[in-house]
């Protein structure tokens, strides 16, 4: 088994921050020779969002390998059976909301989805959302979103070799 590394990226909508992990990704799995995987979390509930999806998938086929999955992270990471890979994991906002939507708690998968990074040597950086800097949202759910993505981040901080909080598209560089 190879050495595994953490990165996590947080910034808020349009911030950059999938561009900076997207070149992050790219940078680090270039020695290697291999394309890095996306494992993208988003899901195409309406239209607006099936041809944003589209267009993702497109502006990266030439330079990741796409996994799409909404909920389970942890058996893809499982199954990925080289160790060392790259893999970028877009975005930990969506894939707790995906999980809320579900009625399913965060925390085991999270675990879950560590220990694996751990015991498989990838080379993993996460894209995560910042929203505790805004107002107080006025519903139940957007309340409990703000505080669970909040705590999952700091769980990622914590336990991340690098974080980097970007804005209007610059890096900055805070772990």
């Amino acid at each position: 088994m190879t050495q595994f590394s953490m990165h996590l990226y947080l910034g808020g909508a349009r911030s950059g921050k999938s561009a900076a992990a997207e070149h992050c990704a790219k940078t680090l799995a270039a020695p290697s020779g291999q394309l890095p995987f996306y494992l993208a979390t988003g899901q195409a509930f309406d239209d607006e969002m099936k041809q944003r999806i589209a267009r993702h998938k497109d502006m990266r086929k030439d330079h990741f390998q796409t996994i799409e999955e909404p909920l389970d992270l942890a058996t893809i990471i499982q199954s990925l059976d080289s160790d060392n890979s790259v893999i970028l994991i877009d975005s930990i906002g969506i894939w707790l909301t995906n999980l809320m939507m579900a009625e399913k708690d965060w925390q085991e998968p999270l675990d879950q989805l560590l220990k694996m990074i751990k015991h498989a040597g990838h080379h993993v950086i996460f894209v995560s959302d910042d929203v505790g800097g805004g107002i107080i949202p006025e519903n139940a759910m957007a309340r409990q979103f703000r505080d669970q993505i909040g705590r999952i981040n700091q769980r990622l901080a914590s336990e991340s070799d690098r974080v980097t909080f970007v804005i209007a598209g610059i890096e900055t560089h805070i772990k």
